[in-house]
């Protein structure tokens, strides 16, 4: 549905650093439509998924010279407004409502 580069907090090793004065800081995001994610990262977060389910899943990936890596696969992905959404924008959400419509049309097995 989408991809996003989360940026690690400022000399942080979590893209948020939740201090002791109560605000968090953020690392913030660089977001990306699907035709400019490498085929290749896409392929490999379908791919990792799919071995969960047929569920929605977001799929953190560590991308080295020596190729994409699987970090987690979380069942609770993030779809914030304004964040996540950034590069698809509304078709983000169009997408998500069509993905979930056709999953209440499926017959039950």
């Amino acid at each position: 549905l989408f991809a996003v580069h989360y940026l690690m907090a400022k000399k942080h090793w979590q893209i948020v650093n939740h201090k002791a004065s109560g605000k968090p800081d953020q690392g913030g995001i660089k977001t990306f439509t699907l035709k400019q994610t490498p085929p290749h990262v896409v392929e490999t977060a379908v791919r990792a998924a799919k071995c969960i389910g047929d569920g929605l899943y977001g799929v953190d990936l560590k991308e080295t010279k020596d190729g994409v890596f699987v970090i987690e696969v979380n069942d609770n992905p993030n779809l914030d407004h304004g964040w996540e959404d950034s590069g698809e924008k509304d078709e983000l959400w169009v997408r998500l409502t069509q993905w979930f419509l056709e999953r209440l049309e499926r017959p039950e097995k």
